[in-house]
C-alpha cells in the first residue's frame, strides 16, 4: 500500500443524528431480503446517524423485525426522501432499472453495489458527480465488457479502467481489494477467507456509505471501510473460524475493529 490509512471521522459531542448524515438505501427485492438489512445495519455500525431503507413490502417486513433502528419507506417515496448519501443496488434485482434511475436522479454522493452495477453495465445511465462503484471481478468484467480472465490478469489496470469509464472511485473486491480514483491507489492487507460468503459485500457497501455520510471524502471512506471490513473478518474468524463466519456476524465485530484504531 502506498496510501496512509485515513483517520476515523470525528464524533462531536454536541451532535444529533443529523450531524452524522442520512443515508437513503435503495436495496433488496422479494427474494433478496438480507442484502437490504446487512447494508443498512453496517452503515449504522460505522456511525451514520440515520438510514432510511426504500424497498418492496416483503423486504420492509423482514427488516422491521431484524432492526428497529432502520427507518422504512416504500419504493414509491424515493423521490420524496431527503438524504445526504445514496446507497443503491444491494439485492436490488436486475429488473429494477427504473427504480435504480429514480434513485440516481436525486444526484447525491452515491455508492453502487451488486445489481446496481449489473444494471449499469447493461445500460447507458448518467451517474452523479461523486460515485463509488464496488464490483467484484465478475461485475468488473461486465462493466468493462471484457472477460473475467482479462480482469484477473491485472486487477489494478481493470480498476483504473473502471474509474476512467465511469468517472468514479473504484473498489475492486478480491482477497487483496484495490481502491483507486484512477490516480491514488490503495491495496488492502486485512481480511481472510471468512469474507468469501454471500452478504459480505453488502456489509462493505453499507460501511462505505456510512463513512461517506460522515463527510469523509469518497476515497478515504472507501479505504477505511475496506480496511475495517477485513479486520472485522479477522476478528470474527478468531472466535468462529474462517469456516463459520456469516456476513451477519461481521456486524457484531465492526465495533471491535473500530476500537483497534484508537
Amino acid at each position: 500500500m502506498d496510501y496512509k490509512l485515513p483517520q476515523l471521522p470525528i464524533r462531536e459531542q454536541n451532535s444529533n443524528k443529523g450531524t452524522f448524515g442520512k443515508i437513503l438505501n435503495v436495496s433488496g427485492s422479494d427474494y433478496m431480503t438480507g442484502a437490504a438489512y446487512l447494508s443498512s445495519a453496517a452503515a449504522l455500525r460505522v456511525g451514520a446517524g440515520y438510514v432510511e431503507l426504500a424497498s418492496c413490502e416483503r423486504v420492509l417486513d423482514v427488516v422491521s423485525k431484524l432492526a428497529p433502528e432502520i427507518v422504512l419507506a416504500p419504493l414509491s417515496k424515493i423521490s420524496e426522501i431527503d438524504a445526504s448519501v445514496l446507497l443503491v443496488g444491494c439485492g436490488l434485482s436486475i429488473y429494477n432499472k427504473g427504480i435504480f434511475e429514480t434513485a440516481l436522479s436525486k444526484n447525491l454522493p452515491t455508492v453502487i453495489d451488486a445489481d446496481g452495477l449489473n444494471i449499469l453495465a447493461k445500460n447507458d445511465i448518467k451517474l452523479p458527480a461523486n460515485v463509488i462503484l464496488t464490483p467484484h471481478p465478475k461485475e468488473a468484467s461486465r462493466l468493462l465488457n471484457c472477460t473475467l480472465d482479462e480482469v484477473l490478469e491485472n486487477m489494478e489496470i481493470a480498476a483504473k479502467k473502471i474509474c476512467e469509464k465511469y468517472n468514479c472511485i473504484t473498489v475492486l473486491k478480491s482477497h487483496k481489494t484495490i481502491v483507486t480514483d484512477g490516480n491514488k491507489i490503495y491495496y488492502n492487507t486485512t481480511g481472510n477467507s471468512a469474507l468469501a460468503k454471500a452478504g459480505s459485500g453488502d456489509v462493505l457497501a453499507g460501511m462505505i456509505a456510512g463513512f461517506t455520510a460522515q463527510k469523509m471524502a469518497g476515497f478515504d471512506a472507501s479505504v477505511l471501510a475496506v480496511y475495517l471490513h477485513g479486520l472485522a473478518g479477522e476478528l470474527a474468524a478468531k472466535d468462529l473460524s474462517e469456516y463459520g463466519v456469516l456476513a451477519s456476524d461481521l456486524l457484531k465485530y465492526i465495533p471491535s475493529a473500530i476500537k483497534s484504531l484508537h
